[in-house]
């Protein structure tokens, strides 16, 4: 066992150890938890990330990147279901290393950095069954990932995926236990009408250890189910999450370690950002 999976694997032990869970997850976790905002509510997030040593296969860039600001905008079209909207506006990769890879070619960046939007992300979440005391709650989530991030810039793929996840979560005691399986059908940039499935996977856990105060942890990841080589941008990946967050009325302050599991991944990474919940509308 590496150093980040035993530093990944004492966090969550942690997260295990203190007393009650808020209801949902949101930052700086990315496993989705199946219960929704609620009706006639908008969630705003916004954050910065910071990431050491991650690759690009597809383009051969290696660097640390920064993302600054990651936007979220979560809207309660029922008591059931949401839409998502994800994005970043601005990513920046300071390049220490270029390496042979099938779009290498189209890079312009000459110097050391780099910059691009991201892939705006589309997703609606349903939950299905809510929770008892014998049964945990279940749902649903759809998304679609569209390609804003150009391959020029060596960031983007310029391909759609498509990603469809059955959601789990059950408040153990005072835990909040939430876990995602599913399927991601991604675009092979190097090869139109082509695509890779992979099985979309993630596990988190939270923990209040005082008066709106969490301890969270996290894996979430996609794992290659092609036999061989799979395309390029298309591989396994995965990362640790490890954090908390402070819940004020209807703000949120959250903090967290990244740590990545694959050779493709962030060495090492923190993210800060900030949630809001508010009224907006009244469904009929």
């Amino acid at each position: 066992m590496t150093w980040k999976m035993r530093v990944g694997t004492i966090g969550l032990a942690a997260a295990l150890a203190a007393p009650r869970p808020a209801l949902a997850q949101q930052r700086p976790l990315v496993t989705e938890d199946p219960e929704t905002i609620g009706s006639g509510l908008i969630l705003l997030e916004g954050g910065v990330d910071y990431q050491k040593d991650i690759l690009y296969p597809a383009s051969g860039l290696k660097g640390n990147l920064i993302r600054v600001p990651t936007l979220g905008v979560s809207v309660g079209l029922s008591s059931i279901a949401e839409l998502q909207m994800d994005w970043g506006v601005h990513d920046r990769l300071v390049i220490t290393d270029r390496q042979d890879a099938p779009l290498a070619d189209l890079v312009t960046a000459t110097g050391d950095r780099t910059t691009s939007v991201e892939d705006l992300v589309i997703a609606t979440k349903i939950r299905v069954l809510s929770e008892t005391a014998g049964r945990p709650a279940v749902g649903v989530r759809f998304a679609t990932k569209l390609p804003n991030a150009s391959n020029e810039s060596g960031l983007g793929l310029d391909t759609t995926d498509f990603l469809a996840t059955a959601l789990v979560g059950k408040t153990v005691q005072s835990v909040r236990v939430v876990g995602n399986i599913g399927l991601g059908i991604l675009g092979d940039p190097t090869k139109a009408n082509n695509q890779n499935d992979v099985l979309l996977y993630g596990i988190s856990v939270a923990r209040a250890i005082a008066q709106g105060v969490e301890v969270v942890g996290e894996v979430n990841g996609r794992a290659n189910t092609r036999s061989g080589v799979p395309p390029a941008g298309t591989e396994s990946r995965a990362v640790m999450r490890v954090g908390a967050r402070y819940t004020h009325g209807a703000g949120r302050v959250d903090a967290g370690l990244i740590l990545g599991m694959t050779s493709r991944d962030p060495s090492f990474g923190v993210t800060l950002g900030y949630t809001y919940v508010f009224s907006a509308f009244r469904v009929p």
